[in-house]
């Protein structure tokens, strides 16, 4: 059996790229790793859900035991991707769906073909950076000074990511402009990736095999052509 494909989506805070894994996952069957997260709960999210959200102290040790293939620390929080349920599910041949900051894409990069593991990276950015500021401020809700001066930091950071993007390898680009083009320019290249040669080893196996009734028949039916060709018929 063949192993599944690890897609990793990633971009700038505030692209929108949770809705977007969202609407993917509406559309096409892949598992979605939970990541690790020392940051407090947004409205609505779920522990277990959108996030395992764990303390500082937790989340150190288990990066020193080796348990994350990614973390990286953004804005103060750190975040990382549990190692091994990702190699499960990969293992069985099910494709695999991370949505992770840039940095941990970054290492998920380097670190993927020491473990074997077929990846593709995708980089969200938003349609500008005046509208992302625009998606920041509406998402704080109140403004006070400390949530303004992270919202900037936010925003340097997201341009200094979004300008080196194009030398660190992704394989695609999607602006999160109209939601339903960037939700559907993804899902064309989740089904892209799975017709790929080294996933279609079924496939392929299926195209070389014979079925010996048809076959039989198709013997039948050259032995008749041959017959009436030589009739003059």
């Amino acid at each position: 059996m063949a192993k599944g494909t690890l897609f990793v989506m990633t971009g700038a805070s505030g692209v929108g790229k949770g809705t977007l894994r969202e609407r993917l996952m509406e559309r096409v069957k892949l598992y979605y790793s939970i990541s690790m997260t020392t940051r407090p709960p947004r409205p609505g999210e779920r522990h277990g859900v959108d996030y395992w959200f764990v303390d500082r102290e937790r989340f150190l040790a288990l990066r020193a035991q080796g348990a994350f293939l990614e973390s990286a620390e953004y804005v103060g929080r750190f975040y990382g991707t549990p190692r091994a349920p990702v190699e499960r599910h990969l293992a069985r041949g099910e494709d695999v769906l991370l949505e992770i900051e840039v940095e941990g894409a970054k290492q998920v990069m380097r670190r993927a073909p020491e473990l074997g593991i077929q990846a593709v990276f995708l980089f969200i950015v938003p349609p500008s950076l005046s509208e992302l500021r625009r998606r920041l401020l509406f998402r704080s809700g109140r403004l006070d000074e400390a949530k303004l001066k992270e919202i900037r930091a936010r925003l340097a950071r997201a341009e200094r990511e979004i300008a080196e993007a194009g030398e660190l390898g992704f394989d695609y680009v999607v602006a999160n402009d109209v939601l339903e083009e960037a939700t559907a320019a993804l899902e064309r290249i989740v089904r892209s990736e799975r017709l790929k040669a080294r996933r279609q080893g079924a496939a392929l196996s299926r195209a070389l095999a014979r079925d010996p009734e048809l076959e039989a028949e198709l013997d039948e039916m050259e032995r008749w052509m041959v017959e009436r060709g030589g009739t003059g018929n």
